[in-house]
């Protein structure tokens, strides 16, 4: 195929790290088009070797993840047989940490997959976002350790659920025009709450596209710029009154939003003299 190149990701778990990395970098070459090959639970010199014959068939860069010594000779030596540039995009991080450290790797493929505590704090954080979204399940809100609060498509729900994927255990609850906000959100004195805003002319496209869909009302005050616009404000008013954390989602990304939740909530948790988080909770 003229004009696109071939990526080859290697990886000897399930390929989530090495292919993180690439969407990282990759939006740095948007003029280059990729084909990108991804090799997973590569564990066995036969299954290597099938992996060097798929990279033969197909020559481009190849980044990989592999912890065992026997198996990354055999790739990088087959790569350099084949003139191909392949790249560990661990060892760097492994080496500062191991010299830091002052200890050995212990070289154990796909180890940030194991079922140890945190997995299982973030499966539990899971159903405690789906438990507690868009509104639901308000009489154990209190338990929540973030409650993000916002009018309609504020990217609520795809926040709590990112967060609850870094085991944090959120909850969202959807501001409507004239609804009081439930006490027992404003009882709540151990979770962070944070107030989510948007530009409303964005909020106007984001509901008309929303609305075409589904087929309802494109006359709606849902869907009205002046009335959008009081219905944000009044959404300030309600977080400035209670001293409550803003976080402006317009330009960013679901990430970008999480990443600014976590944040404010290892500054609220110092506050109130909680422990910082470890792992995926904890502030990067």
């Amino acid at each position: 195929m003229p004009g696109y190149h071939h990526l080859h990701l290697v990886s000897d778990a399930t390929g989530e790290t090495v292919g993180t990395v690439v969407r990282a970098c990759s939006v740095q070459f948007r003029q280059i088009e990729t084909i990108e090959h991804a090799w997973t639970m590569v564990r066995t010199p036969l299954h290597m070797e099938r992996v060097l014959s798929g990279i033969e068939a197909t020559p481009g860069p190849v980044l990989y993840t592999m912890v065992d010594g026997r198996l990354r000779r055999q790739l990088t030596e087959g790569c350099a047989r084949l003139a191909v540039p392949c790249v560990s995009i661990l060892d760097p991080v492994i080496a500062v940490l191991a010299n830091h450290y002052g200890v050995e790797t212990e070289g154990r493929p796909g180890a940030q997959h194991e079922m140890d505590a945190e997995y299982f704090e973030r499966i539990a954080a899971m159903d405690f976002a789906l438990a507690h979204d868009d509104g639901a399940g308000l009489e154990t809100i209190d338990k929540s350790d973030v409650i993000l609060l916002g009018v309609s498509r504020t990217s609520k729900t795809p926040t709590t659920i990112y967060l609850a994927n870094r085991g944090i255990k959120a909850a969202n609850y959807p501001l409507v025009p004239g609804v009081p906000l439930p006490q027992e959100i404003e009882r709540a004195e151990t979770p962070l709450i944070v107030g989510l805003t948007k530009d409303p002319a964005r909020l106007v496209d984001i509901r008309r596209n929303r609305l075409r869909l589904l087929g309802g009302d494109q006359e709606a005050d849902y869907v009205d710029l002046e009335a959008v616009r009081r219905e944000v404000a009044e959404a300030r008013r309600l977080y400035s009154r209670n001293g409550w954390p803003v976080v402006d989602v317009t330009r960013r990304s679901i990430e970008e939003t999480a990443a600014a939740i976590i944040t404010r909530l290892a500054e609220h948790r110092a506050r109130q003299g909680v422990p910082a988080a470890r792992g995926k909770g904890a502030a990067q």
